[in-house]
């Protein structure tokens, strides 16, 4: 019998008996899914959550600042450092920023307040959004111009309400006029402080402000350490380290990764399991096909087949059996990850996507080849007059 001869009888063979083909044909083609899925999804998967970690404690944001409440002379982060920094691989976005106590009026009340003093890119490394109004951007910090974001807690206490949009407040002379109201913030801090620009501040605050305070964002968690280790040394090669300080969130980012490592771990065990259940469910099927084409394989035997040909033909219809399972599987997979591409705004690259198929149809090949390889030996091996007997 030849190749195609082969293909074609064995094709026959499953279409005939497609009922009992079926649970393992899924299995493998759930098993394929879902090994495409992860191939091609776990990086970019891994992109958006690093995009969105502030949500379980920001553990891709370093602190950087320098103590100038112990030093002897103030230091602050000069231009060839924050070149140094957006240039270090691993480092997404950087903001600079200071705090300071200010006095703010409204209608003749005056309010002790913290004031955050940060550039446009503060609300993109912190992943802020306003609950009402609007956050200032670069034209604004370019621009110089008097605006101000106010916390919801001290919204309440200077205006007695959450909506504070288009009012005004006296800060050091200068009257601020409020553009919005900050959402997006978990601890007391910052809804209790108040954000102006960074060049402003500089220009129209009295006594003298330097930005002594450096926020870093990673692409990924993995980068944190490279990048928090790599820190003193940028900061030395162009300025004094004395006094600096260095924050990294270690004990979040240990069970973030712990996390992430168990999920990526179980999905994994949950495909190879399926993949198991496929090939014992081809074993299964295939077994119990020798078992019900036994006479069958006796009439080959008798009229010329030789065990080779016995082997070859059980053995393809494992085989043709799983290859239609990963190409089912690939459909699926397909589906799936333009689903997730969609969810999260990510596509993966087109080269990633057919390397994970192209390891997905060895896998199943190698299941086909496992899971039918014994029933094909025994069914070659009945002996003809024991087969045709066979009832």
């Amino acid at each position: 019998m030849d190749f195609w001869d082969l293909i074609i009888v064995s094709g026959r063979q499953l279409i005939r008996h497609r009922r009992r083909y079926l649970g393992a044909g899924l299995a493998i083609a759930l098993g394929v899914a879902g090994f495409l899925s992860i191939i091609c999804m776990t990086r970019e998967l891994k992109n958006n959550f690093n995009e969105n970690i502030d949500l379980i404690g920001g553990v891709t944001i370093i602190g950087i600042y320098f103590d100038n409440k112990r030093a002897y002379q103030p230091q602050w982060f000069r231009e060839q450092t924050l070149t140094a920094f957006k240039q270090l691989s691993g480092v997404k976005e950087l903001s600079l920023t200071t705090s300071n106590q200010i006095t703010a009026i409204w209608h003749g009340r005056q309010f002790a307040v913290t004031a955050l003093m940060a550039d446009d890119a503060f609300w993109r490394v912190q992943k802020f959004w306003p609950e009402s109004g609007r956050l200032f951007g670069q034209d604004t910090v370019d621009g110089r111009k008097r605006e101000c974001i106010l916390g919801r807690e001290l919204v309440k206490k200077i205006f007695g309400t959450t909506q504070a949009e288009g009012k005004s407040l006296e800060v050091g002379q200068e009257v601020f006029l409020v553009t919005g109201v900050l959402g997006g913030v978990t601890g007391s801090d910052l809804a209790n402080s108040m954000v102006i620009p960074l060049t402003t501040a500089q220009d129209r605050l009295g006594g003298r402000i330097v930005a002594d305070r450096l926020y870093l964002r990673c692409a990924t968690w993995d980068d944190v350490g490279r990048v928090a280790a790599a820190i003193p040394g940028i900061v030395n090669t162009f300025q004094s380290p004395q006094d600096l300080h260095v924050e990294v969130a270690k004990e979040g980012l240990k069970r973030v990764k712990r996390l992430a490592w168990l999920i990526e771990f179980l999905v994994y065990l949950a495909t190879g399991a399926t993949f198991i259940l496929g090939g014992a469910g081809i074993w299964n099927v295939m077994m119990a096909a020798v078992t019900s084409r036994t006479r069958e394989i006796g009439l080959k035997k008798a009229m010329g087949a030789e065990d080779r040909d016995i082997l070859a033909q059980f053995l393809t219809e494992a085989l043709l059996l799983s290859a239609g399972a990963a190409i089912l599987g690939a459909l699926l997979g397909r589906i799936v990850i333009e689903g997730l591409s969609g969810i999260i705004g990510r596509h993966p690259p087109e080269a990633l996507y057919f390397f994970g198929l192209t390891l997905a149809f060895l896998f199943s090949l190698l299941t086909g080849v496992g899971a039918g390889l014994y029933p094909a030996i025994r069914a070659s091996r009945l002996e003809v007059i024991t087969a045709v007997r066979y009832e």
